[in-house]
């Protein structure tokens, strides 16, 4: 048997199981666009509430 003919056998036996592939759906659809309201956080960095943020393996696991 060529490869040609067990690769369109194959595409037959994958149609007779499963049918059709369904629509393809638009990366249009798949998205909706918002507006993002304007965030009121005053800085990034808080010297007093960093430390929440530390993270160490060695603390982690209790060393």
């Amino acid at each position: 048997m060529s490869e040609e003919s067990m690769s369109d056998a194959a595409a037959a036996a994958r149609h007779a199981r499963y049918g059709r592939l369904p629509e393809r759906i638009r990366f249009e659809d798949m998205t909706v666009e918002t507006e993002a309201a304007p965030s009121e956080v005053k800085s990034a960095y808080g010297p007093e509430g960093s430390w929440t943020y530390y993270s160490c393996l060695a603390l982690d696991l209790g060393l």
